[in-house]
């Protein structure tokens, strides 16, 4: 099994946790991964608010040089995963965009014609490698560990692709054979404020510490997520939230690969859980054979 692999900016430097897990991940479960030669931004929202055409063009780029691996792309964060599937979207739907971004990618000799999919990493471990295969080849697993599993808003929106969009269930389903305690968590699909963090500041603020109480409420010891600007607002801005709203929050922020990737055996340092901010107090890890012995 081979994938064209998409880090996108994010995976490269605030995310690269993610970037490790996903690799380390892939790795042992026999997932090759190629990363794209000379892939750009997906664009994100910043070229959508001057030119949707060229936005599409630019991102199209990505989708033309996977075409000429061979390859469907794996896209681990929402973002870039969200844009990519968009641009192949439009290209789908409307001939004249199409004819455009094909007169784009021309000029950097490129063509595409728009067959190649885009995956997220945690579409292809529970619906290509299978969640019986995973725990068989898990080597440690989760004592009832509480975690909150929390997808954002992105990963199933706008239209359904690999799992529902106002209860998706995958990666809850993943956890609990790697024996994780899945809570109730009924925020898992709502908006961390993603940019505005950075332009609306209190309005981010809130959706992260509302996002924080309800894991909190729900029992969680960690959340777990799939996209590294979630990732970031949720661990990064704690101390701020704690400030303003004279909340105690310290609650573990991980990527659903840096758990996964502990379960196979991975080395922590392997899986970027040295970067954390907010460290784990105990994550019940425990050896599988006992497991089977009792």
């Amino acid at each position: 099994m081979e994938f064209a692999y998409y880090p996108g900016c994010s995976l490269e430097h605030t995310g690269k946790p993610y970037d490790q897990s996903v690799r380390e991940v892939f790795k042992t479960l026999g997932i090759t991964l190629r990363e794209i030669e000379d892939w750009n931004c997906c664009g994100a929202t910043m070229y959508m608010s001057i030119s949707k055409t060229i936005a599409y063009a630019v991102t199209a780029r990505n989708l033309a040089i996977a075409q000429t691996m061979g390859c469907d792309i794996c896209a681990p964060c929402n973002s870039c995963y969200t844009i990519l599937r968009k641009a192949n979207r439009y290209i789908a739907w409307d001939p004249k965009v199409r004819d455009k971004i094909r007169s784009a990618l021309k000029a950097a000799n490129l063509t595409y014609d728009g067959h190649v999919d885009v995956r997220h990493p945690l579409d292809i471990l529970v619906n290509d490698i299978g969640l019986d295969t995973i725990e068989k080849r898990a080597k440690k697993y989760f004592d009832g560990l509480r975690v909150a599993p929390y997808y954002g808003c992105q990963i199933v929106r706008p239209v359904k692709h690999f799992d529902e969009l106002d209860d998706p269930m995958t990666m809850d389903h993943l956890l609990s054979a790697l024996g994780a305690n899945v809570v109730p968590f009924a925020d898992k699909v709502r908006c961390c404020g993603g940019m505005l963090m950075t332009t609306y500041e209190e309005i981010a603020l809130d959706l992260n510490n509302e996002l924080l109480l309800n894991a909190e409420e729900g029992g969680a010891e960690i959340i777990a997520t799939a996209c590294p600007l979630c990732q970031m607002n949720l661990e990064g801005y704690q101390a701020k939230i704690n400030e303003k709203y004279h909340t105690n929050h310290s609650m573990p922020i991980v990527y659903f690969t840096q758990l996964l990737g502990l379960a196979l055996g991975i080395e922590a340092g392997k899986l970027g859980m040295d970067t954390l901010l907010v460290k784990p107090k105990d994550l019940k890890l425990k050896s599988k054979d006992k497991k089977v012995a009792a």
